[in-house]
Formats: structure tokens, sequence, C-alpha cells
């Protein structure tokens, strides 16, 4: 048998099933799933425990790449002009500030969904918001103490606010790939 005898059979069967299967009668469109639509949460109770879960996950995440690839690498003296692995320590300096700014601006979010955490986190924005450019001050080694001091207060303030409203936050190092995508 050729190929054109042994296609032509299986297109139109394929062709019928698919057509059998997806009539559009207009009675099974109310039923219709939406795939993009996530799963929501059940009740009040559940969404507020959702978001301290993704409050505590994505300030933790913050919170570790700040210590691991800022604070660290700055109090060892790596971000000094001279110092061995300077420009490999600023550029991941870089990554982990815009990682960490993104990080705290979704947990600021997250907290939203929780009443008591709501109000901790509200005063604290105008500090997450004040860390968007510092990944690139890091990325041109044009870095300060008073630099690293604005991410660690924000962390610690962020931290203290999560203790408050009993999500509390524990420092979660991101792999470098996490930084970078």
């Amino acid at each position: 048998m050729s190929r054109g005898a042994v296609a032509l059979p299986l297109c139109c069967a394929l062709l019928l099933t698919t057509a059998a299967c997806g009539g559009d009668d207009g009675a099974g469109a109310s039923a219709s799933v939406n795939p993009s639509a996530s799963p929501a949460p059940s009740g009040s109770a559940e969404r507020q425990k959702l978001a301290k879960t993704r409050f505590v996950a994505n300030a933790g995440l913050a919170a570790g790449a700040t210590y691991q690839w800022i604070v660290k690498p700055y109090r060892a003296g790596t971000f000094k002009k001279g110092a061995d692995g300077r420009t490999f320590a600023l550029v991941k300096a870089g990554l982990a500030g815009a990682f960490a700014y993104n990080r705290l601006k979704a947990a600021a979010e997250n907290a939203k969904g929780d009443p008591l955490l709501s109000k901790a986190v509200a005063p604290l924005t105008a500090g997450i918001d004040s860390l968007k450019d510092l990944g690139t001050k890091f990325r041109k080694g044009e870095v300060g103490e008073g630099d690293v001091g604005a991410f660690e207060s924000v962390i610690n303030s962020v931290k203290e606010a999560g203790r408050s409203a009993g999500a509390e936050v524990k420092d979660q190092v991101p792999s470098t790939s996490q930084l970078g995508g």
C-alpha cells in the first residue's frame, strides 16, 4: 500500500472524530471550563491563609537574596575597588537587587489579601519603591554603605511587619538561575 492510500483514511477518521466531539450547538457552551483561570480559594479564611503563605515565600526570597548577594559580599569587602571577584559580585548584587525588589513588590501585593498583614505592610510600600533603581547602581559599581543599609532596613521592616501579623519570614536563598530568570 502506498503512503497516500494510508494517509487518506487516517485523515478522514481523524476529521470525523474531531467533528463529532467538537460540535458547537450552544448547549455545552455554558459548561465549558476556562483553562486560563486559576483555581480560586473557596472561602475567606483560605484566601487569607494563601495570602500569608505567598507573602512569606516572596519576602523570604527577597531577604535571602539580599543577605546572600548584597549584604554578605559588602561586609566581606568584595565591592571595594581592586577586590578579587568584584565585577562578578557586583553583577550578582545587581541581579539580586532587582530580584529582591520584584519579590518585595509581590509580597506587598500578597499582603493585601489579609487584613492584618495589609495594615502592617502598607506603611512599607514607599521604602520598597525606593529600592527600584538600586539594582542598576550595584551593577554599575556605584554602591555605598547607605545603599546596602537601605536594602537591609526595608527587609528587616518587612520581616517585622510579617511577624507582627503572624506571618514570620525566614530567609530563603534563591538559586542564581532564579535571579536571572
